[in-house]
């Protein structure tokens, strides 16, 4: 009987040695399943963040070259020899803010005729009020008087006529065609074309967004030298309403 029970107690000693050594076993297996996966979420993670990557590369080459590029520092004489068909420029211009001074005396209503002034076509320099409009794209038609001021700092305002030119058109001009500063894309009611753009002292009516005299104008007059308060800022005054971009 004694030998039976001491055959017992080393039965008992090897299954608890074995127990330890299969649970150190699954413990090991467990720690290598776990090393497994961490292994495989870092590759998925790192395979996500290269595609991201490179779509946020792809996207800003294509963004580059799709957006026609303006050169801001082109030189007056460079400037002078574009010429635009149907383009008509304006001299002498004045540009008196008409909320305060002798502009209260000269315009109690607080706006500018500028075609019965100075026979514009659209406004295109002259007096204004002393707040500019802040540059951007703008779903609503804005007062003139505010435009005006912006172009006097070099700016450049592209005006539709909303029953021809469709917003989506409106946002392709913006993200292909025109500069992402110092530009002014608004409707304007009762516009006699579908488009028309204007700078300090210059304005040109177009036949659409493809129209070439567009970027032929911005070429010539956006961020230009010679305009009276060149290099002011076109943000941190008036913003329109309407507001989109």
């Amino acid at each position: 009987m004694a030998k039976s029970s001491a055959e017992n107690e080393n039965l008992t000693v090897k299954q608890q040695r074995e127990a330890r050594r299969q649970q150190k076993v699954a413990q090991l297996k467990k720690q290598q399943a776990k090393e497994r996966r961490n292994r495989v979420i870092a590759i998925a993670t790192g395979s996500v963040a290269a595609v991201a990557v490179v779509a946020v590369v792809i996207g800003i080459v294509v963004s580059n070259a799709t957006r026609v590029n303006y050169d801001a520092s082109l030189a007056a004489d460079e400037r002078a020899a574009i010429t635009i068909a149907g383009e008509e420029t304006y001299a002498n211009l004045t540009n008196m803010h008409i909320d305060g001074g002798e502009g209260l005396t000269e315009y109690p209503d607080g706006t500018v005729d500028y075609a019965e002034k100075w026979g514009m076509e659209v406004p295109a320099g002259g007096d204004h009020l002393s707040a500019w409009l802040n540059c951007g794209v703008y779903s609503e038609p804005q007062t003139p008087e505010n435009a005006v001021h912006a172009l006097e700092h070099g700016a450049v305002w592209i005006m539709y006529n909303p029953d021809e030119v469709d917003a989506a058109t409106v946002e392709d001009l913006y993200g292909r065609q025109v500069p992402s500063s110092k530009i002014i894309i608004s409707p304007v009611e009762d516009l006699q074309a579908p488009m028309a753009a204007s700078a300090w002292g210059a304005d040109v009516l177009l036949d659409g967004p493809e129209d070439p005299r567009l970027e032929e104008f911005i070429t010539k007059y956006w961020q230009s030298g010679l305009v009276p308060e060149p290099g002011a800022s076109c943000s941190g005054a008036l913003e329109g309403p309407g507001r989109v971009a």
